[in-house]
C-alpha cells in the first residue's frame, strides 16, 4: 500500500507542467506555497471535524484529502513522500519525549 504514496507523487509530478486550466494539481501549484498552505489547512479543519463525528469512512476521507494536499506541497518543494519515510524510519524506535528532545530549538 505504501507504494500508493509514490505513484501519487510521480503523478504530481507529471501535472506540475500539465495547463492549470486541465489539472487540479497544476492549478493549485499555480496559486504558489501560499494557495498550497491554504488548502492544507482548510482539509486539517475537514479532517478535526470530521474526527469529531462517529463516521470513521468520514475520517480517511479527509484524512486521504489531506495526505494528496501535502504531498502537493512537498512536490512544489522539490521533495516527497520518501522524504517523510525517511525521516520516520530514523525515529522509529525513539521515544516520542526523547525525538522531541533532542531536536535544535
Amino acid at each position: 500500500m505504501a507504494d500508493i504514496l509514490a505513484q501519487l507523487a510521480q503523478v504530481i509530478e507529471q501535472r506540475k507542467t500539465a495547463a492549470a486550466s486541465e489539472s487540479y494539481v497544476a492549478s493549485l501549484l499555480l496559486r504558489g506555497t501560499d494557495g498550497i498552505l491554504k488548502k492544507i489547512g482548510e482539509e486539517a479543519a475537514e479532517v478535526v471535524i470530521a474526527a469529531k463525528n462517529p463516521d470513521r469512512d468520514a475520517v480517511v476521507h479527509e484524512v486521504a484529502d489531506l495526505w494528496f494536499h501535502t504531498l502537493i506541497l512537498l512536490a512544489s518543494m522539490d521533495l516527497g513522500p520518501e522524504d517523510v519515510l525517511r525521516e520516520l524510519a530514523a525515529r522509529h524506535g525513539v521515544s516520542g519525549l526523547a525525538e522531541k528532545a533532542s531536536r535544535k530549538k
